[in-house]
């Protein structure tokens, strides 16, 4: 029997979490994430922010990560001043998961980055973000009302990586106001909105499974990207158990 691959899903670090009577600093995750890992057949695991260093270690220890969505990126990281929309920065939590980010590409280990964990895999090569995507594309048809999810068509980019895994144009939900401008090192864009903006991004050479998408697929029904990540960690690991 094949080995059930491990991925560690990275998570926020916010100073007052309420739950029962207790208000506390907590490490915490929307459940889409954990619940799409476990039912496309891997073992999920949390990784809170913590020192950089520490970021090769822990990836070694996995077969896959997810950079999961969250706050915008810090701008100085892509060498820009910040926009009057972006949000506060998370320094701790932006180099924690470049960390990871760099150790996975230096590892092989497979990577699936959700909304800000594409815009960090960009950054982390080198590209640049719309700090405020209305501004350019006329409209804010990506992002619903505060908590609500937005819907819109995505077009894959046919002999991608992810027109392999979700070759239909389909409709996702979606949370962000900001997105890829110039992409990073070797790069390239898979998939489209209507409006031109980019929705996936992965390496241009075949390699290792790594892709970025703007969207929450962890907030919907369609697993696919989810259960391929699964399937490269299990391929990637090649460990089996009696």
């Amino acid at each position: 029997m094949v080995s059930t691959p491990l991925i560690g899903i990275s998570t926020y670090l916010e100073a007052s979490v309420q739950w029962g009577v207790w208000d506390l600093p907590a490490a915490v995750l929307p459940a889409g994430y954990h619940h799409m890992i476990q039912s496309s057949g891997g073992l999920a695991c949390l990784l809170p922010p913590d020192r950089t260093a520490t970021a090769p270690d822990v990836v070694a220890r996995l077969d896959g990560v997810v950079v999961a969505g969250g706050p915008d990126v810090e701008p100085s990281r892509y060498g820009a001043t910040p926009h009057p929309r972006t949000g506060p920065p998370y320094q701790n939590r932006d180099r924690w998961e470049l960390a990871l980010i760099a150790a996975a590409l230096t590892q092989g280990k497979p990577v699936l980055g959700v909304c800000r964990g594409m815009q960090l895999l960009n950054v982390a090569l080198g590209g640049t973000l719309i700090q405020h995507l209305p501004d350019v594309v006329g409209h804010g048809g990506h992002s619903g009302p505060a908590g609500m999810f937005a819907q819109h068509l995505v077009k894959p980019v046919p002999g991608t990586l992810l027109a392999e895994v979700v070759p239909e144009e389909t409709v996702v939900p979606t949370y962000h106001h900001q997105a890829v401008e110039h992409l990073g090192a070797g790069l390239m864009a898979s998939a489209f909105a209507s409006d031109g903006t980019v929705e996936a991004i992965e390496p241009q050479t075949k390699g290792p499974f790594v892709l970025g998408v703007q969207w929450h697929p962890e907030a919907g029904r369609d697993s696919r990207l989810f259960q391929a990540l699964v399937k490269a960690a299990r391929k990637h690991s090649g460990v089996t158990v009696s």
